[in-house]
């Protein structure tokens, strides 16, 4: 079911995009450009679960396989490197809201100044050589207007969406003693709200509890 899922996302994901880069005009009167761009970065979202819970190895049983759907999945984001994030993210589970943790802010727990260092951190030369030389590629056939805004902004706000509901609100301090021994909070039960807002990924303490349980299942731990 794990791997259905995941081919699932990766399949609607590319199937919205080349849609709405190559039929969509961006048309700012029109409600349905917003909702394309919003389901997009949802999608975009998704892309990122999967690739977070390959590194947990909850896709498949097999590793090989689990590992190539995650790379894809990393990659298709935004040319991020699989490997590089595997790593940086056993870290967090490992020592969450430290200083030795790489996606928690020890001094400022300013959004944007977090979400600042979060987003630098995780980028590299490769990545944005890769970024680069795909949106020349993709510009020969797709305006640069429906790139910018059927590509780019819906990736932005993805990474707006996955920063808030897994990194900021789960981890920001105070850290009270509920949160412990995993320095995370919850959402409250609202299983609707959970999976809108981030994939289940609001049910942050019971991931870090359970962390090889699949994103689509965090809803009955809750």
């Amino acid at each position: 079911m794990g791997l259905i899922i995941a081919v699932a996302i990766i399949g609607l994901w590319l199937i919205h995009l080349i849609y709405i880069l190559t039929l969509l005009s961006a048309d700012y009167t029109l409600i349905k450009f917003y909702l394309h761009v919003i389901v997009q970065a949802y999608l975009y979202t998704g892309l990122f679960i999967t690739g977070h819970d390959a590194m947990h190895g909850t896709v498949t049983k097999h590793k090989i396989i689990n590992r190539i759907v995650g790379t894809v999945a990393i990659f298709l984001y935004a040319g991020l490197s699989y490997n590089k994030l595997r790593k940086n993210h056993f870290k967090h589970h490992k020592y969450p809201g430290t200083g030795f943790d790489p996606d928690f802010n020890v001094g400022s727990q300013n959004f944007i100044f977090w979400w600042g260092k979060f987003m630098i951190r995780y980028a590299t030369f490769m990545q944005i050589l890769v970024m680069a030389l795909a949106y020349n590629i993709l510009k020969i056939w797709v305006g640069e207007i429906n790139l910018w805004l059927f590509w780019i902004l819906p990736a932005f706000l993805s990474s707006l969406q996955l920063f808030f509901f897994g990194t900021y609100l789960p981890h920001k301090q105070p850290h009270t003693h509920e949160m412990d021994p995993h320095k995370s909070r919850t959402q409250k039960k609202n299983h609707i709200f959970a999976m809108l807002s981030c994939y289940f990924f609001g049910y942050h303490f019971e991931h870090h509890n359970s962390p090889h349980t699949p994103w689509w299942k965090l809803y009955r731990l809750k």
